[in-house]
């Protein structure tokens, strides 16, 4: 991720080649210390793998299937209560267990006959041209640890939870995936930070936090949305504006609360058009020209 990877625990390999994901003061796990050796031995696994080979396969403990089996229950009422369409039909296509937490091979078993995405393995924070970039080869990259058993409707950080049961489902639409590859387009012909930043930023007030209108109320398809048992809930009262690319890629917003302001679409077509075609033709002189007027 890119704004919301401020919050992925720091990951460090000491020369000693030994891995240590760095959990802050505030998180669940801070204090445990079976949980944190099982997150820096889940990271040093992901640190290992090299495209093309054999993804990692974690050996969930009985306490981490608890917490997603907790969360997914959850999250699926949540969802067929305030997710839009496109999102519930692509989460019926898709499938994912709920009794387990999928592997990361199972997840792509699901996901590449609907759509043609496949996950890869991340420790945590993936730079930001890598993450967006790899979508143009319909590569999602997601960790593989779960938040703390002592508060499974609540993570500091992204989780398994995050990255499946929120991207996923979404990914499991044509629709979404669409918008996804064009991500990855736009990232390969873009050179400045700058323009890497605003796209990050438009990702981020549409796939990550997107919301519609929808038979009359306001819907949501963004994966981080979707992935947050608290926000799901909270996100209609929000300030809600339309589609508006300078905005988004402008505004400033804090990645710690929920967010207070959402740009929300008429439809899902309107998000391929608006968005979609941003992306499918944003270069470094589209951003240095948006960025150079004033936000309203």
């Amino acid at each position: 991720m890119f704004t919301e990877a401020q919050l992925y625990s720091p990951v460090t390999k000491g020369t000693d080649g030994d891995v240590t994901v760095h959990l802050s003061d505030e998180h669940p796990g801070v204090h445990d210390p079976v949980y944190r050796a099982r997150r820096n031995a889940i990271a040093a696994m992901a640190l290992e793998y090299r495209p093309g080979a054999q993804v990692p396969r974690i050996d969930y403990t009985a306490e981490e299937q608890q917490v997603w089996r907790i969360v997914s229950a959850e999250l699926a009422r949540k969802r067929e209560r305030y997710a839009c369409a496109e999102v519930i039909t692509a989460a019926g296509r898709l499938g994912l267990p709920s009794d387990h937490i999928p592997q990361l091979d199972e997840v792509t078993a699901k996901l590449l006959p609907l759509t043609g995405f496949r996950y890869a393995p991340a420790a945590g924070l993936v730079p930001l041209r890598e993450f967006f970039g790899s979508f143009a080869d319909r590569i999602f990259h997601s960790t593989q640890y779960i938040r703390h058993h002592s508060a499974p409707l609540y993570t500091p950080e992204p989780d398994a939870v995050h990255e499946i049961l929120g991207h996923a489902n979404q990914l499991a639409s044509p629709r979404f995936a669409a918008v996804y590859e064009t991500v990855g387009a736009a990232v390969a012909r873009l050179e400045t930070q700058r323009a890497l930043k605003f796209l990050a930023d438009v990702f981020w007030f549409s796939m990550e936090f997107g919301v519609l209108r929808e038979h009359g109320e306001v819907r949501c398809y963004g994966a981080g949305l979707l992935s947050s048992f608290g926000e799901i809930e909270e996100f209609r009262q929000a300030e809600l504006r339309p589609l508006d690319i300078h905005a988004m890629g402008t505004i400033s917003y804090d990645i710690t609360h929920y967010q207070p302001i959402l740009y929300c679409a008429e439809s899902v077509g309107e998000i391929e058009d608006v968005v979609g075609g941003f992306f499918e033709t944003m270069t470094d002189e589209t951003v240095e020209r948006l960025t150079a007027v004033e936000p309203a």
